[in-house]
């Protein structure tokens, strides 16, 4: 899908060409559409496709005519549980006209922009809104990163309760999300910094503070990424502790109630050998069959209570 839009009179309007000053939004664009940006604005379709390759990694290219800027921004899976994203490329084309982007799904970051969410948003200003879009995704990953730890502090609040696997599959499934944020920070931490040495892209100083201030967010939010891993770690070896102190407990529960089944199994042992009736305690006797249980139960109590003082049942 492929809109056109234009800012006039601090209004986001729809335009249907490509002239000077307007915003080329491709949203998983078709063949048809690649080729026609391509022709028209004699950019190679590889550069217009790349962003469409969830592989593709961040960089920025000078090419001839034009500008190709990819960046990672994060986004949810279909189908997957609170917490759990990864990451999609964003292609930025800037032209000496116009500028594009290219990315192979809906994202806040480019729907903020078309929903006139942005203040200050024009999109002849080129530079601008290149950094615009960077801080928007900056952002973005900042709010992610509080939903995967704040889903985490809910995880972490079960402990008490019953350990299911789903709880250990959730958290490797954020450990995973944050592995992709950290990875795809750091490439558009390179990316802008490359934005910064080349001499090529008009830059005003109100420009170049918004770079900063991007930078920035992108710093703290690889920042942001390093803690949250930490404590995710530290809730996954919680989780181990748990899990281990508690089969201790219940082997030592076990241990214990298979001491106190051992006495009777024993004494019944001894009076169930094939020996003269003469030498058996109580074997003559009409109670015996009473005292020898008496005195299994007893014994049993006597070893139950020496067990619950020691703390072992």
């Amino acid at each position: 899908m492929m809109k056109i839009y234009r800012t006039q009179d601090k209004q986001l309007t729809r335009a249907t060409d490509f002239t000077e000053g307007v915003w080329v939004c491709m949203t998983a664009p078709t063949q048809e559409e690649v080729r026609e940006v391509a022709a028209t604005l004699d950019i190679e379709p590889a550069d217009l496709q790349a962003a469409l390759d969830p592989e593709e990694s961040a960089r920025i290219a000078l090419e001839d005519g034009y500008t190709v800027i990819l960046v990672d921004i994060p986004v949810k899976p279909a189908g997957q549980g609170e917490g759990i994203y990864t990451t999609v490329p964003l292609g930025i084309l800037l032209t000496q006209d116009l500028i594009i982007t290219v990315c192979s799904v809906e994202t806040a970051v480019l729907g903020d922009f078309a929903a006139c969410r942005v203040r200050g948003f024009s999109t002849r200003k080129k530079m601008r809104f290149v950094y615009q879009i960077l801080y928007r995704a900056a952002t973005l990953y900042q709010q992610e990163l509080r939903l995967i730890d704040r889903r985490r502090q809910s995880i972490e609040k079960n402990l008490t309760g019953t350990l299911r696997d789903s709880d250990l599959m959730e958290l490797h499934g954020l450990e995973s999300s944050l592995v992709y944020f950290a990875t795809s920070l750091r490439a558009n931490l390179t990316v802008l910094d490359r934005l910064t040495r080349y001499k090529r892209l008009e830059q005003y100083p109100d420009d170049r503070e918004l770079l900063d201030d991007v930078i920035v967010e992108i710093r703290q939010a690889i920042e942001m990424t390093g803690i949250y891993r930490d404590d995710i770690k530290g809730t996954r070896e919680l989780f181990s502790s748990i899990l281990d102190n508690r089969l201790n407990n219940a082997m030592k529960y076990l241990t214990s109630i298979t001491l106190i089944m051992a006495v009777p199994t024993v004494i019944s042992g001894l009076y169930g050998m094939n020996v003269n009736l003469d030498g058996m305690p109580f074997a003559n006797s009409f109670w015996g069959f009473t005292i020898v249980c008496g005195i299994i139960v007893a014994v049993c109590l006597v070893s139950a209570w020496i067990l619950h003082k020691k703390h072992m049942l």
